[in-house]
């Protein structure tokens, strides 16, 4: 008799169900370094301060000393933020003498956090990490 732990309730017993299918969705998979630095963005909308910044970028550029205000940090959190954002070329910079503005890299970086606010404020998430 088997045990509660030989059996393998969710494992596969063939190899491929849909070969086609299969071979369709490894022929438009991104290669693995595409896949690790899409994952590095997400990594970086990840963190509440920066999509924060993001966001604020929404409607423009702003400057260093305006993010800090609107976003509660401080100036050289901000910086710091915006360093590691403009480095994986989620933000870009322009330079006004000693004024930095920062605004948005692209419409990809727009459509990516205008798609994420939007579904968390259309969708009831439950967190069960959290306490009610």
């Amino acid at each position: 008799m088997k045990s509660s732990a030989d059996v393998q309730p969710d494992a596969c017993s063939v190899k491929l169900v849909d070969p086609e299918r299969v071979a369709a969705v490894e022929a438009r998979m991104p290669s693995e370094q595409d896949v690790v630095d899409t994952a590095d963005v997400f990594s970086l909308l990840g963190d509440p301060r920066r999509l924060k910044l993001l966001v604020a970028l929404l409607d423009g550029e702003l400057c260093v000393c305006d993010l800090a205000a609107v976003t509660g940090m401080s100036e050289s959190a901000t910086s710091h933020a915006l360093r590691l954002l403009r480095a994986h070329r989620v933000v870009s910079v322009r330079r006004d003498g000693r004024m930095a503005y920062y605004r948005l890299d692209d419409a990809h970086v727009r459509m990516l956090v205008d798609l994420a606010v939007a579904h968390t404020e259309h969708t009831d998430a439950i967190h069960p990490e959290r306490s009610s």
